[in-house]
C-alpha cells in the first residue's frame, strides 16, 4: 500500500468538503458512532465532526498522519484488513480515497462490514475521469498522458470510483445509495504560496521524477515526458510571473453507502 505525507494530503484534499451534500446518504443524524478508516490527516473526520454529535474515531496505519487529526477525533493505529475492534463496534464505517490504494479492496470491505453494525460507506475517486484546463496549451495533454501512464503502471485500481456501486453490491451490501462530489482545485491570481510551490514543482519536473516508478513506459518515454513537463512548467512559471497563469482541475469522487 502506498504511503502519503501530511503535506500531500493537505494539498490534494483542500476544499474537498466545502460542500457536504454528497454526505447525505451516510444518514449521519441517525448514527451514534463512526469509524473513519484510512483517515490520514482527518479531512473527512473533521467534516463528519461538524455534521454530527456521534462519536468519531479515526484509524490509519501511519502514526505520523494520526498526529494531525483534529483534537476532537481520537486516532487508532490500524490496518484496514485487520481492524482492532470487536464485531459491530460502530454504527457506520467510512473511508475516503482508501480503496483505490489497496491491492484487495474487497477484503477491506469485508472487514468494514464486520466492524459495522449498520452501514459501510466509501468515497473514492475515478482518476481516469480527471480533467485539467490550463492557460498553458500543453498542460491538459501532458497531464492526460501522465495520468494514463500512472493508471497503467500502478498496481491498484485508481479508477475504482466509477465501479464503486458494483463493488458494494458484489460485497453483499443492501440498499446501496450513491452520491457524487466533484472536487475542483483552481490556481489563479492572486497566487498563494502553495500555488507558487506547485508551479515550481512543474518547472523542475518533480511530479514525473517522484512518480516514475508508478508510470508505465520505458526510460526513454518517461524522459521525454519529463522534458516536456519541465518545458510546460517553465511556461506556467512565466505566466505566473506575469499574473496570467490559471489552472482548473476537477476530480470526480463517487460515494456509496450500503447496509450490512
Amino acid at each position: 500500500m502506498r504511503r502519503f505525507s501530511a503535506e500531500y494530503l493537505d494539498r490534494t484534499r483542500e476544499g474537498m468538503w466545502d460542500d457536504r451534500t454528497a454526505l447525505a446518504p451516510l444518514r449521519l443524524a441517525s448514527r451514534d458512532s463512526v469509524l473513519d478508516v484510512g483517515c490520514g490527516t482527518g479531512e473527512l473526520a473533521a467534516a463528519l465532526r461538524e455534521e454530527t454529535d456521534a462519536r468519531i474515531v479515526g484509524a490509519d496505519r501511519d502514526a505520523d498522519l494520526l498526529a494531525h487529526l483534529p483534537r476532537a477525533v481520537p486516532g487508532v493505529r490500524a490496518d484496514a484488513y485487520q481492524l482492532p475492534f470487536p464485531d459491530d463496534s460502530f454504527d457506520i464505517v467510512v473511508c475516503q480515497a482508501l480503496l483505490i490504494n489497496l491491492p484487495d479492496p474487497e477484503r477491506a470491505l469485508g472487514e468494514f462490514a464486520r466492524v459495522a453494525s449498520e452501514s459501510v460507506a466509501a468515497v473514492e475517486p475515478d482518476n481516469g475521469a480527471v480533467t485539467v484546463e490550463s492557460t498553458v496549451a500543453s498542460e491538459s495533454r501532458l497531464a492526460g498522458e501522465a495520468r494514463d501512464r500512472y493508471i497503467a503502471g500502478v498496481d491498484t485500481d485508481v479508477t475504482l470510483g466509477n465501479r464503486l456501486v458494483d463493488l458494494f453490491e458484489e460485497a453483499g451490501f443492501a440498499n446501496v445509495e450513491t452520491a457524487r462530489r466533484d472536487q475542483t482545485q483552481t490556481v489563479e491570481p492572486p497566487y498563494s504560496e502553495v500555488d507558487l510551490e506547485a508551479v515550481g514543482r512543474k518547472a523542475r519536473g518533480d511530479a514525473i521524477r517522484t512518480q516514475r516508478g508508478d508510470l508505465a513506459g520505458d526510460a526513454d518515454a518517461l524522459d521525454r515526458l519529463r522534458a516536456a513537463w519541465r518545458e510546460m512548467g517553465r511556461t506556467a512559471l512565466e505566466q505566473t510571473q506575469a499574473g496570467e497563469y490559471e489552472r482548473r482541475e476537477t476530480i470526480p469522487f463517487h460515494v456509496a453507502v450500503g447496509d450490512v
